[in-house]
């Protein structure tokens, strides 16, 4: 255990080290965020610096794109409560599900006319249907794609959060959307939570609050979605048995650190996690996902990118769920 740690350490300090850099230009450029300068970084650095290719380092950047990105989630779901579903209503809920479903179904179908691979699809899928980098992040934990998937995924995600900041206000003045109904919109539409604050303050009017919480109630789908995927890749792995049934451990379909996750989003909702420590909770779930992404990112080859071309793009410009 001992001589693991000691292995992971010289590539989780180089993934530290970029993810504190990607963290300060995420707070400069918030609309890109620390996450995707994150991997943007790493692949940079992996590409101009030679010596950080070497053996010495790869286990800790592998560590870095699993257990420190499984702990990330955990993290994450301290900032998440159960009763936010019920604030936001009735009304939104057919909506969210609805653009949801859309999402998943068209990147399937989309994704395999455009001959992209089945984790590609789905990266891109929850990605642009639930909420961004996160929700990447959790699904990567679960199915455990390559690194150039995850780039994929990012890289459109990076793509979509800027055409929205950008777009969307105008749009939403045009149609004469109310800041109650802009906030609907772009709480559903808009991937990275950072991209839905962004558009929904450039709107005005308070359309801020209302996309937050909206925001925020689509992220809990991550826990069926993940839990499904889970489920799927293990009974994919393993089907022995009288008939070929597939037998599968519950420890398999419901993977620890989801387990982790619910319980602390549970805690949130009884209110056992005192507000005060929200903000650095949060602060530390972003950062631990630029950790995990910073590490996938100097674990990646350009090579490995170039092949795929602009399909996952345009996969992800027609699943997701964009306008009015």
């Amino acid at each position: 255990m001992r001589v693991t740690l000691l292995r992971t350490l010289p590539g989780l300090g180089v993934a530290a080290a970029v993810a504190a850099v990607a963290t300060v230009l995420g707070q400069l450029v918030p609309v890109i965020g620390g996450p995707v300068f994150g991997i943007l970084l790493g692949l940079l650095a992996a590409a101009a610096i030679r010596p950080l290719r070497g053996g010495l380092w790869t286990p800790g950047y592998r560590a870095a794109g699993t257990h420190v990105l499984q702990g990330s989630i955990v993290v994450l779901g301290t900032g998440l409560s159960l009763q936010q579903v019920a604030q936001v209503g009735a009304g939104s809920l057919p909506v969210m599900l609805g653009t949801l479903a859309v999402a998943l179904g068209g990147a399937a179908l989309l994704g395999r006319a455009l001959r992209l691979d089945a984790d590609t699809r789905t990266l891109i899928g929850v990605g642009t249907g639930i909420c961004g980098a996160s929700a990447i992040a959790a699904t990567t934990a679960v199915i455990r794609p390559k690194e150039a998937d995850v780039a994929y995924a990012i890289g459109t995600i990076f793509t979509f959060n800027i055409a929205a900041v950008l777009l969307f206000p105008a749009v939403g003045h045009l149609l004469g959307l109310s800041p109650h109904s802009f906030g609907l919109w772009s709480g559903t539409a808009v991937n990275d939570t950072s991209s839905v604050v962004a558009a929904a303050a450039s709107y005005g009017g308070g359309a801020e609050s209302y996309a937050v919480v909206v925001k925020l109630t689509r992220s809990l789908m991550i826990i069926p979605i993940v839990m499904a995927l889970a489920a799927l890749r293990a009974r994919r792995e393993r089907t022995d048995g009288p008939g070929g049934r597939a037998r599968v451990p519950w420890r398999r379909m419901v993977p620890a650190f989801l387990v982790g996750f619910v319980l602390a989003a549970g805690l949130n909702t009884l209110g056992a996690i005192p507000t005060a420590w929200h903000p650095g909770l949060s602060a530390l779930a972003a950062f631990l996902i630029t950790v995990a992404l910073a590490g996938i990112g100097l674990n990646l080859r350009f090579a490995e990118m170039r092949r795929a071309g602009p399909r996952p793009l345009l996969l992800g410009g027609c699943s997701g769920p964009r306008w009015p």
